[in-house]
């Protein structure tokens, strides 16, 4: 089938009189499985349902076009978040936006699940309305929101939707859709994994075993004792989000509960290859052309998703906690075919452009234990050190490469983000990683080691500082072997929880010595959901309870990010003022170790002379040529 009817006129042409599901979304519509609404509008299609698209509606007549749904209405605010989407870590207006057509900013509201959830209910009290998405799988407990600096109910409560589905949601979305063609009341469906709902408290009943969050009354208090609270909240959240080992969670808001049932189990191998084996268009709908297209697709068109789920759960990234921690992944018979369907298609250059997700290298579980037992609730697989259970090992991932560099057509396939170099440079087998040094890198490869100093480390939650190195050197050892210019990308981040100015201090000067000049510098950027907006927002790390330095102001957060840029001239004087205020005049100067050169007042001072009361100036005038 085409796309799916995003006009009254498209849904009239296939003889239906009204759908069974309408999908409010805050992208443009783009059939292609990197986009959720694109794989839950098939999803549905195949379990033999009728789905309409209403995207980035704007009026009243856009949310009424296809009239009421037969069972549900079903709002996502897009890939992203939409404050994200909006809004820099400097809460400054963005002035593009990459899922809307022709690129421009404004065609989505500020929290967009919230004011499409509410227009839906003024419009269509008696339908049914569920949430899901980025969005609202983030902001499904009471959370700190960084836009408002105050936390902010869940999101089931500000959007007055009847349930809400976290995670990956194709089982949800399967099983909501039969049981409410089957005659079920949206209220009926409160057992289902992998969903929340809110209810009255005088009807919730307590069943044993469940775990209670501190309530968003508490927790909304911006003092010591809330943000206590509210770490304790996060650390109850984070803990129990694992498949095998999670309880359900409450949260008292008011005279209401907020219940999230335990969350859904990864799709298997076979449920993953059916659903990207979905006829999908791979592209944005035509009627965009006109606008200039979607420029979403470009980073995406001739890429393959080959699995989900990372247990690398960095601190401040809300993959793990909206994927999960444990790893599914797709056949290599299904990774094929999916490239054979690009190799076909008319554009393509004879470039697959990248084999990833969430972590491009990993394609089995961390270790068999948690199989059985789930993954460890307050401990990382793989830092500040790996864990001894971790099995290494890239053959899988390789035999798959292998087979997509064999296919006809394919002159390139390339591995452009997401590798995880601490457990590529466990591997004791260096078979990967001379192959990827030989055919996997276009020129630049791009890893994170995020920060190098180990304090920030620890509470990002990443390796330490020595295994980037020991990657980087081998790194271009066998680029060299090979006899080619290639080089790391490596991605930092300025101002999160634990930096101190000594800290971005070395930064720099790591910067310095590796003669890396970054174009543009990524500011901590809090949003909901993660273990680092925590500390953010409490200044505690929620597992330990201890205090953690949080660079929160504007200008602490425009000195840290101006250090990491101290080769820009318009940087000069807050670098000045940094490196002054850090006691690190050796760093001012013409050394090759020091970052800005000095002015005649700090010569001066640095040689403990006095200031002089007034400038002298040349008064011979030049002559005249």
């Amino acid at each position: 089938m085409p796309f799916l009817p995003i006009t009254k006129k498209e849904m009239m042409s296939l003889g239906w009189k009204k759908p069974d599901f309408i999908i409010v979304t805050g992208d443009a519509y783009i059939d292609h499985p990197s986009f959720g609404t694109a794989i839950i509008s098939r999803v549905l299609e195949a379990e033999g349902f009728r789905v309409c698209i209403i995207s980035q509606p704007q009026t009243d007549k856009d949310y009424t076009r296809f009239g009421a749904p037969r069972l549900c209405f079903l709002v996502n605010s897009g890939n992203i978040d939409s404050m994200v989407a909006h809004y820099t870590a400097a809460k400054k207006r963005r002035s593009d936006d990459a899922y809307t057509p022709g690129g421009k900013s404004g065609a989505r509201p500020d929290r967009a699940v919230i004011v499409y959830s509410k227009k839906i209910r003024s419009l269509f009290p008696d339908i049914p309305l569920a949430i899901g998405g980025i969005e609202a799988s983030l902001r499904r407990f009471a959370h700190y929101d960084y836009w408002d600096d105050a936390v902010r109910p869940s999101i089931l409560i500000d959007s007055g939707a009847d349930l809400l589905m976290y995670g990956m949601g194709e089982r949800h979305i399967a099983e909501i859709a039969h049981r409410l063609d089957n005659g079920e009341k949206i209220t009926d469906l409160r057992d289902i994994r992998g969903t929340c709902y809110a209810i009255e408290s005088s009807k919730y009943k307590f069943i044993e075993g469940v775990c209670e969050c501190p309530s968003y009354e508490v927790v909304k208090v911006p003092d010591d004792k809330g943000k206590r609270q509210y770490a304790v909240s996060c650390r109850l959240q984070q803990i129990n989000h694992d498949c095998i080992t999670g309880k359900t969670v409450i949260q008292k808001h008011g005279d209401r509960i907020v219940v999230q049932n335990p969350p859904q189990k990864p799709l298997s191998t076979e449920e993953m290859d059916r659903v990207y084996a979905l006829p999908f268009m791979r592209d944005y709908h035509p009627s965009y052309k006109a606008q200039g297209g979607v420029p979403g697709i470009e980073e995406v068109k001739f890429s393959i998703i080959h699995n989900r789920g990372c247990f690398g759960a960095c601190n401040f990234c809300a993959l793990a906690y909206h994927q999960g921690r444990q790893i599914s992944v797709r056949s290599h018979q299904s990774v094929i075919d999916e490239a054979k369907i690009i190799t076909q298609m008319p554009d393509f250059k004879g470039y697959i452009h990248d084999v990833g997700g969430p972590t491009a290298n990993f394609r089995a579980p961390s270790c068999e234990k948690q199989l059985k037992y789930g993954m460890c609730p307050e401990k990382k697989c793989l830092a500040p050190e790996m864990c001894p259970s971790v099995k290494v090992s890239h053959e899988d991932y390789l035999k798959l490469l292998r087979e997509l560099r064999a296919l006809p057509k394919t002159k390139k396939v390339f591995i452009r983000s997401g590798i995880r170099f601490d457990y590529l440079i466990a591997d004791e087998n260096e078979e990967f990683f001379k192959e990827l040094v030989s055919h996997h890198v276009s020129g630049q490869l791009k890893v994170a080691p995020e920060h190098c100093s180990d304090n920030v480390l620890k509470h990002m939650g990443k390796p330490q500082f020595k295994v980037y190195r020991k990657f980087e050197k081998r790194f271009y050892e066998l680029t060299k072997s090979v006899d080619k210019k290639q080089y790391l990308v490596p991605y930092l981040m300025s101002s999160h929880p634990g930096s101190t100015i000594n800290d971005a201090i070395e930064l720099a000067l790591f910067l310095k010595r590796n003669n890396l000049h970054p174009e543009q510098v990524q500011d901590f950027y809090p949003t909901p959901g993660t273990v680092s907006t925590c500390m953010f927002y409490t200044g505690m790390d929620p597992y330990t309870m201890k205090s953690v330095y949080v660079p929160k102001t504007a200008a602490q957060k425009t000195e840290q990010r101006a250090l990491l840029q101290y080769f820009k001239p318009e940087n000069r004087q807050t670098v000045l003022s940094a490196l002054k205020k850090a006691g690190r005049l050796d760093l001012i100067g013409t050394g090759k170790d020091c970052l800005i050169a000095p002015d005649r007042n700090l010569t001066d001072l640095k040689r403990g002379t006095k200031k002089p009361k007034k400038t002298i100036r040349n008064i011979h005038k030049p002559k005249k040529r």
